[in-house]
């Protein structure tokens, strides 16, 4: 369905280097009638999913913690982000991408995964659906140790924390990557853990 308030003039490629960026201009019609024209850029890389790995009986929770540039640009003085196991779908479906994610970034073989939620992440500049998930976890699930391809320049530590330990992190300011936030927040209002 499309919205008739909502007319694309032109789209120009800006760069297409990893993914793509795209000027958009475009008329719309504004809320008293009044129709106006407006560039936006936006950047396309894909769709993605995410998962937080837990114990109930442990009541632990797996994270990643890698370098992440753009955050280092914004003032993250290491460039190190504490955050969940992510991916882009790439041809996958959501739950097929994030098992393969899981395994690759954890080093874990989960069985049963659950979707929580889907959310757009940036929606002022970054076309991508986030899918999120939630998986329990076991010692006996651990096939690797993870870290990520080397092919792809991936260099991520597992980390195995403490529930309260993780939450307290967001309140210290030690953990502030969104989808991070919210499966924690999420694991504690479904009283998870």
């Amino acid at each position: 369905m499309r919205n008739n308030e909502v007319k694309i003039q032109k789209t120009e490629v800006l760069s297409d280097n990893w993914y793509t960026l795209r000027k958009i201009t475009f008329d719309f019609k504004k809320h008293n009638g009044t129709w106006e024209t407006i560039s936006r850029e936006a950047y396309d890389r894909g769709n993605g999913a995410t998962i937080l790995l837990y114990n109930r009986k442990l009541r632990t929770v797996i994270l990643t913690r890698q370098f992440r540039m753009p955050t280092y640009l914004n003032g993250n003085e290491s460039g190190m982000l504490i955050e969940a196991c992510a991916g882009l779908l790439d041809r996958d479906n959501a739950e097929d991408c994030i098992r393969r994610e899981t395994e690759e970034e954890t080093g874990y073989k989960i069985h049963d995964v659950r979707k929580v939620f889907e959310a757009y992440m940036s929606p002022g500049s970054v076309t991508e659906i986030l899918y999120f998930f939630t998986a329990e976890y076991e010692a006996n699930m651990k096939v690797s140790d993870g870290g990520g391809h080397h092919d792809e320049h991936e260099d991520i530590q597992v980390l195995e924390l403490d529930f309260d330990e993780a939450l307290g992190m967001v309140k210290s300011g030690e953990i502030k990557d969104g989808k991070t936030i919210m499966l924690l927040q999420q694991l504690r209002l479904e009283g998870v853990l």
